[in-house]
């Protein structure tokens, strides 16, 4: 069952999607490449940062935005596991006939991206992955710089619930979200950080899944030789949550690698300094053989 809301001039569609109904954007020239993007921070994050980093693209490419199973305004239905949320993934290319996609995610939706990419590499074109990790050896890095800034103080209780899952409700998963915020970007503006406080939609469940029991066992680093596509690694110079050295780590075990570091962002460089960041995933499309250069445009 399909059904379609309006929302900010854009369609919202509501798939029924291996038992759990999702909300998914879907934009862009009939018939153009396409791409799906899988937003990060299951339990917290939504479409609407996909939206606004890759909407752009919809001028030349097919692009699907989504909120997982478990976030946004998508179905609760479980289990979330990252075998879940890829046959999610290949679900919504099946359904809506993408055919070769280039498979993009940001921080742990660029979890997901990799994990699809090695379930179905024969559906992939290109990969584009955002502030992300390929194991769990950086974590303690977060907890120390949490600990140390002088940014904003985060009281004790919420440093140890770094990267756990451990939330007893979406009241307690909200003052946590509030309390590390502070450190997600390169510029400090309270009121962003209230701003998207009060944005966020919130899923406790998710979360708790997604770090206590998934993240416990989350390793792809030996099978990362294994993706053959070409693969964009970007990361913010001064992301505190997962660093450069997690991104650097990526792009040399991924054959056909390649990182940028963005040097006046953290952990959101598409957002930070957006013009920049549409411009190198736009020239790694066109040097990928995803789309056409911008010369050679009708």
């Amino acid at each position: 069952m399909t059904t379609r809301r309006e929302q900010n001039r854009v369609d919202t569609v509501f798939v029924e999607i291996n038992g759990n109904r999702l909300a998914v954007e879907l934009t862009g020239p009939e018939g153009a490449p396409a791409m799906i993007v899988h937003h990060g921070a299951p339990g917290l994050g939504s479409r609407a940062e996909p939206r606004r980093s890759f909407g752009p693209f919809a001028d030349r490419m097919r692009v699907l935005v989504f909120d997982a199973r478990g976030s946004g305004e998508s179905g609760d239905a479980e289990p979330y596991t990252h075998a879940q949320w890829v046959a999610d993934v290949e679900a919504l290319r099946r359904h809506f006939d993408l055919g070769k996609i280039v498979m993009a995610g940001g921080s742990y939706g660029g979890f997901i991206a990799m994990e699809y990419a090695l379930a179905h590499p024969e559906n992939v074109s290109a990969l584009i992955l955002r502030d992300t990790a390929a194991n769990t050896k950086y974590d303690h890095l977060a907890v120390e710089r949490a600990r140390t800034t002088d940014r904003v103080t985060i009281p004790e209780w919420i440093i140890e619930r770094i990267g756990t899952g451990n939330f007893t409700g979406n009241e307690q998963f909200r003052e946590y979200w509030q309390g590390i915020l502070p450190l997600y970007d390169h510029d400090y503006d309270p009121a962003v950080v209230a701003r998207r406080v009060a944005e966020t939609p919130y899923h406790y469940r998710t979360h708790n899944a997604a770090f206590g029991e998934n993240m416990p066992k989350y390793n792809l680093t030996p099978r990362l030789p294994e993706i053959s596509c070409p693969a964009l690694v970007v990361v913010g110079r001064h992301d505190w949550r997962t660093p450069v050295p997690a991104a650097q780590e990526i792009a040399d075990l991924i054959p056909a690698g390649e990182l940028v570091i963005f040097e006046k962002s953290g952990h959101s460089p598409q957002l930070e300094e957006p013009e920049l960041f549409q411009s190198v995933v736009r020239d790694f499309l066109a040097r990928s053989g995803v789309l056409p250069p911008e010369a050679d445009r009708p």
